[in-house]
């Protein structure tokens, strides 16, 4: 009996290393943090997240370091935003009538 619980506990053991392995092989770090029980789930998610990569993740992870450090906001960020658009190249015809409106009495 004991030699079988030997046997799962190293089995447990490898395999857990192994898969702390290959999270270390793409970048991912385990580590503890303290925090308000209430932001459990926030900061899970949160953490999810940012494993994922891409550009809306870098973009969160420059919100998120800015809102921290509380740094202003760097200038050209909603000029960068629209940019990124899907809309940019888009022959959008935004003219409009002008209309004067009704005449009014004063």
């Amino acid at each position: 009996m004991q030699r079988k619980l030997a046997a799962r506990e190293h089995f447990l053991e490898r395999a857990l290393e192994n898969y702390r392995s290959r999270l270390a092989e793409r970048g991912i770090a385990r580590f503890e943090i303290q925090a308000h029980d209430a932001d459990r789930d926030l900061l899970r998610s949160l953490a999810r997240k940012l494993t994922e990569g891409g550009p809306e993740v870098a973009e969160l992870r420059r919100t998120i370091q800015q809102a921290v450090a509380g740094e202003p906001p760097k200038a050209g960020g909603i000029l960068a935003a629209l940019r990124r658009s899907p809309l940019v190249g888009a022959d959008l015809d935004l003219s409009r009538p002008r209309d004067e409106g009704p005449k009014v009495d004063l």
